[in-house]
């Protein structure tokens, strides 16, 4: 993953059954991805085309801290493939895997336009993998 960002679970963020609210995740899961997006691709223009099929493996507690990891899968003309995983920052558990999130840049009428780019642009050199 290249890029990851932390939650920490509280009681605002539970369901019924006091466990993490999946609507609540897939949100957090959507803003972290589309910031990702948004910097790798350098515009605001872009938007969440597509998401395939998620799979909740195990559901946080309050107090629990989870980690979101993305990682940039593909490159296209005008979108940008990225992979999730979601997991308890402490047993290390897998809560959650998305294999694809497509982000599309977009002109001011809403069409896919090309946006250059094809290749992680790393703006913190500590995080570049080697």
């Amino acid at each position: 993953m290249n890029f990851y960002t932390r939650k920490l679970i509280k009681p605002g963020d539970l369901n019924s059954n006091n466990t993490l609210f999946g609507g609540t995740l897939l949100k957090w899961i959507d803003e972290e991805a589309a910031i990702y997006a948004i910097i790798q691709l350098g515009t605001g223009n872009c938007v969440t085309k597509f998401m395939s099929e998620i799979d909740f493996v195990s559901s946080p507690r309050q107090g629990d801290i989870i980690e979101l990891g993305i990682k940039a899968t593909k490159f296209g003309t005008t979108s940008l493939t990225l992979a999730c995983q979601v997991r308890n920052k402490i047993d290390h558990s897998i809560i959650l895997t998305i294999d694809k999130i497509v982000f599309v840049t977009v002109d001011a009428s809403g069409k896919p336009v090309p946006h250059g780019k094809s290749a992680i642009t790393y703006t913190d050199p500590r995080l570049k993998e080697e």
